[in-house]
């Protein structure tokens, strides 16, 4: 099937927009759950360790103090923290057009043919990968809908990964060895992409 130019043909002079698109999707894949207990969250340290003057040593309060061995942390992490990084519709879709681009010109774009159907079996779908030479590889497999089918062939295939169209995103692209589109899901995809700008 012939690969329209508009996604599959730009010329990447440059790839900060794919490297933007990349870090923004590990940091909004970051969850926030190490938390740190303060001086104040710490058990313990109601004492005061020794009298506030006389012992010639330094004055302290608490046991818990940060610089205490056992004591709390300071600035440490709240389990709050926000770490996702936001970038425009129009930067994301520009961005997964260039990561599209950079692997056609790498030859790692293929399409399947008509023919081929799925019905379900693993092993068709393995059969299917062995004939595009392509087993053992990192297969990326473009789907215009997961279809309860296409999701059995797939899903006990330990190198492939499927996605729906309209999901792509830079990082599943620029780490697939090979990305698959069936006929459907090369219309659906020039659909998402190129949609705002007909």
């Amino acid at each position: 099937m012939a690969l329209n130019k508009d996604i599959f043909g730009l010329k990447v002079e440059n790839h900060e927009l794919v490297k933007l698109a990349y870090d923004s999707y590990l940091a909004n894949s970051r969850s926030s759950h190490a938390k740190t207990l303060k001086r104040g969250e710490v058990s313990g340290g109601g004492k005061k360790p020794w009298r506030q003057k006389g012992t010639g040593r330094a004055r302290f309060g608490s046991t818990r103090n940060p610089i205490w061995r056992h004591g709390g942390v300071a600035f440490g992490r709240t389990g709050n923290e926000n770490f996702t990084k936001k970038m425009a519709k129009s930067a994301k879709l520009l961005a997964v057009r260039q990561a599209l681009s950079m692997k056609n010109a790498d030859k790692a774009v293929m399409t399947l043919a008509a023919d081929v159907k799925l019905t379900g079996k693993t092993k068709d779908a393995a059969k299917v990968l062995k004939d595009m030479k392509l087993e053992g590889k990192n297969v990326l497999a473009v789907a215009a809908e997961k279809t309860p089918e296409i999701l059995r062939s797939t899903n006990n295939l330990p190198n492939v990964k499927l996605v729906r169209a309209t999901y792509l995103n830079v990082f599943d692209i620029m780490n697939a060895d090979a990305i698959v589109f069936s006929e459907a899901a090369l219309k659906a995809t020039e659909k998402w992409l190129l949609g705002e700008e007909k």
